[in-house]
């Protein structure tokens, strides 16, 4: 009974298998930008800094993906003013004229001069979404 109750422990041994290292946003995106500088330079780059290959591709995903994220916004293409013919070949006059908007989704929206532009901003925020 007492071998159950007491264990001898003849050799331990710790292995140091390093810690967790934190990269501050500044350094992480030095080493991004360096192995953006050429091709094939992930490999050699993550060696050359300690990091495994698939680190370094996975902050470059999440740079890549922040990138495109901050290019998609609101794009503005000209505008063009012309008067609308009535049916008779009459044109229109400016109290009845109205404004056509494309969205880039395809999406044509058709509404009168005088309409709030904050009104308008909401309604293409909604119908413009991917």
């Amino acid at each position: 009974m007492d071998s159950y109750m007491h264990s001898h422990v003849e050799r331990l041994d710790i292995v140091e298998t390093g810690r967790r290292r934190r990269w501050s946003y500044d350094a992480k995106l030095k080493i991004v930008l360096e192995s953006l500088a050429g091709p094939r330079l992930v490999s050699e780059t993550a060696r050359r800094h300690g990091l495994s290959r698939s680190q370094l591709v996975s902050w470059r995903r999440a740079f890549q993906a922040t990138r495109a994220a901050a290019s998609v916004g609101p794009a503005f293409v000209p505008a063009v003013i012309a008067p609308a013919k009535m049916g008779n070949g009459q044109e229109e006059t400016a109290a009845g004229a109205r404004m056509e908007i494309v969205l880039l989704c395809g999406r044509r929206i058709i509404v009168d001069v005088g309409v709030d532009p904050e009104a308008i901003g909401r309604l293409v925020a909604v119908l413009d979404r991917r």
